[in-house]
Parts: structure tokens; sequence; C-alpha cells
């Protein structure tokens, strides 16, 4: 009992002291601590345990301030890669180079083309230049012509590829081409009949664009219409038969270029175009080819890598001066000059061909018949490339594009390959 009475003692003195009760030997001359009253700190056992647990814990070292993440470096552009040009004549580099600014070309009037294939060994070949597109009528929207023409075809033995563009000066001054292509077939099988027309209408005319293509419009119904006489003919060689008869065609389309000259208020000098045409047959036994037209142009003829130059004589003309005093004009039966259309001097050309294999057939306007006559590495260039085996479409718009300095006139050509 004592020992139990004292231990309660011992018990209520530590609660008196805990409680600020006085009593107890600890807590003599201690005053009494007073309630502070409720207070605003949670009050569970949770937090009775996790209070004791710091009470007892050891102290611990100051943490240090936390410092701000390391700034992260600014990461420079990546520099730029250098590229190889895969453009025709472009020549891989073997480290990039920074070129000095130039200093800027004053604008000129009619751009230098660059040469392409025409001096040196291996001459740098330069794709041509886009320029501006021509300028459109919103009531005419219809006489657009595309900056290039592409078109092919193959009949037995015979593989046709024909291209018209753009040249230099017309893409600089952003010019509509003048040069007009027609490639057509009449009737079906062995006794079917292609149409090829180049047309190129006079420099610096107004509306040359729709005279070339007139022409090559009015020429091909009229062969259309009588394409099964014309095919007849070729088969049994009647050239004099084919002669007068095409002589007579080229006359009524030329008449019909007046006619439309009158209804502009334009003079038929003005509206007017070269024309140039080949007629070839699709039966495979007959490798006759019949060239006609009036005007400026080139048809030639690729045998064993040498070009042969087959535009057919002039005609004897009358003594009779032409008009402009630029010769003497050949005279139809009619009194009247088959190139009245034209510009009033052009004799009426006619010639056929007899096609071996291994041949390649070239009718151009003027616009390549030029620096093929007149530069001979460029005509070499060519004749390179055309006397294998027929080209793809685009490699033959390829090589018939290539630019010669001097020569920036609209460009038609168009490749008949005999197998």
């Amino acid at each position: 009992m004592n020992q139990q009475g004292a231990g309660c003692g011992q018990e209520d003195d530590w609660w008196r002291q805990l409680y600020g009760e006085g009593g107890g030997e600890e807590a003599l001359g201690r005053a009494a601590v007073r309630d502070a009253g409720p207070s605003d700190a949670p009050d569970t056992l949770d937090d009775r345990v996790a209070s004791a647990l710091r009470a007892v814990a050891p102290p611990r070292r100051g943490a240090p301030a936390p410092q701000p993440p390391p700034a992260r470096p600014t990461a420079s552009p990546p520099a730029p890669i250098p590229l190889q040009a895969t453009g025709p004549g472009s020549r891989p580099a073997s480290r990039a180079r920074t070129a000095a600014p130039s200093a800027p070309e004053p604008p000129r009037d009619i751009p230098e083309p660059a040469t392409t294939g025409v001096t040196g060994d291996r001459p740098p070949l330069s794709e041509p230049e886009l320029g501006p597109l021509p300028a459109a009528d919103p009531a005419a929207l219809d006489e657009l012509v595309p900056d290039t023409a592409l078109d092919g075809a193959r009949y037995g033995s015979l593989t046709l590829l024909a291209a018209s563009q753009r040249g230099d000066l017309a893409r600089h001054r952003g010019d509509v081409r003048r040069d007009a292509l027609l490639t057509a077939r009449f009737g079906a099988g062995r006794h079917a009949l292609i149409l090829v027309a180049v047309a190129t209408g006079r420099p610096a005319a107004e509306g040359a664009q729709r005279a070339a293509h007139d022409a090559c419009a009015w020429i091909g119904g009229a062969v259309g219409r009588s394409y099964t006489r014309l095919a007849e003919d070729i088969r049994t060689d009647h050239r004099s038969a084919l002669k007068s008869g095409l002589q007579r065609l080229t006359d009524r389309s030329y008449g019909r270029l007046r006619g439309r000259a009158r209804e502009l208020d334009v003079a038929p000098e003005r509206y007017t175009a070269a024309l140039r045409c080949l007629l070839l047959p699709a039966d495979p036994d007959c490798r006759t080819r019949v060239f006609f037209g009036i005007g400026a142009g080139g048809l030639f003829r690729l045998r064993d890598g040498a070009w042969e130059d087959l535009e057919p004589p002039l005609p004897e003309q009358s003594a009779k001066e032409g008009p402009d005093g630029t010769g003497a004009r050949l005279r139809s039966a009619s009194g009247r000059s088959p190139a009245d259309g034209s510009d009033g001097a052009e004799p009426f050309l006619f010639r056929t061909a007899f096609a071996r294999p291994g041949d390649t057939l070239l009718l151009c306007s003027a616009g390549l018949a030029e620096p093929l006559q007149q530069e001979p590495a460029f005509a070499a260039r060519l004749a390179g490339q055309w006397s294998a085996e027929p080209p793809g479409l685009v490699a033959f718009l390829a090589a018939a594009q290539l630019r010669v300095a001097g020569h920036p006139k609209d460009r038609t050509a168009v490749g008949v390959w005999e197998s």
C-alpha cells in the first residue's frame, strides 16, 4: 500500500508540474502556468506523435538555401549543310564557299542567253530561265498559250516527238509564245494519215499567236477533210497530184487568214504566219514522207550521224519583182501568189523524202533552224543525242531547248525516227 501510495504521489506531482498546479519537489518556488487559451494548431494523435518525435530527434544542421538551376546555354542555330547542285552542268563542291556579294547589274531589254554546248569539248549546259507570264485578257482567256507544249506518238516503225517552247526573249519580256504546234491523226489503222503543222506568227505583230494558231487549225481542217485522197496519193507516189492538191489547200488556209485580218481590222501582212507541215502515213509499208508549206523554218535529215539540209530549192520565179523589192514571186494557176497570205514574197514549198531505217527527220521553226545551220557545235551535239534510238519525251525536250548565245527566238522541233 505504501509503495502504491508513493507511486500515486509521484504521478500527482508530475501532473501538477505539467499543468502548472504547483506542488512537487521540482515545482517548488515556481509560479503556476496559466492556460493560454485555445490554440489554432492541430491537436490530433498523429500531430502529437509527430511533435514528440521532433522533440527527441537530434538537432539537424541548417539546410543550404536552394540554388537556382544552372542556366542552359543558348543553342546556336545549326550551320547550313552544303547541298550539291543537280542541274545540268553543275559540279559537286568539295567545301562550302562564301560568295562575295556582287553589285546588281543594270536592267537590259534583251537578255544574254547562256552558252550551251557550242564551245569547247565538254561545254557546260544551262537550263532555260523562266520569266513572267504573259498578260491575260479576262474576255479572251482562250488565247493564252502555255510556255511549253510537248507531244509524241508511235505507229509501227515510226516514232514521232514534238516540242514547242517560248524563247529567251519572249520569257524575258513576258510575251506570249508565237510558235504554234499541231499534231493530228486522221483515220485509223493502216489507212490513217498523221499531220504535223508548225507555224510562227510575225514578230512584234499584235495577235501573232492567234495567226499562228489559225494557220495550223485551218490547214489541219483542210487536210482532215481530204486525208483519204491524200493518203492514197502518197502510197501510189502520185507526186504531181499531191503538190497541186496541197498547194490549193494552203492557198485556202491563207485566204482565210486574210479574211480574219479584215474582220479584226488588221493589215493582212501583219496577221499571217510561216507554216510548215509534214504528212506521215501510218501504213508501215509506206515510207514516203511529204513536206509542204510557206515561210521560214527548216527541214533536215539525220543520216549516219550527219545532218542533211532537205530544204526544197526555190522554184523558178517570174521576172516580175515583188512589191517589196525582195524578188520575184511564184504565181499559181489563178495568177495569185500562194504566199500572199504570208509576207507576199514566200513561194510554196514541196518535197517528198523516202525514209530508211535509222533515219531521223527534223521539221522545225526558224528559232531552231538558225542555230542548227549557224552553230556547228550545236548541230553536232544534237546529232550525237538523236542518232541512236529515239529518246523519251523529257530527253527530247531537254535536247531541243539547249540554249545558244544570240538565238533567243521561240523554238519548235518535230522529230521522226525510223526503225
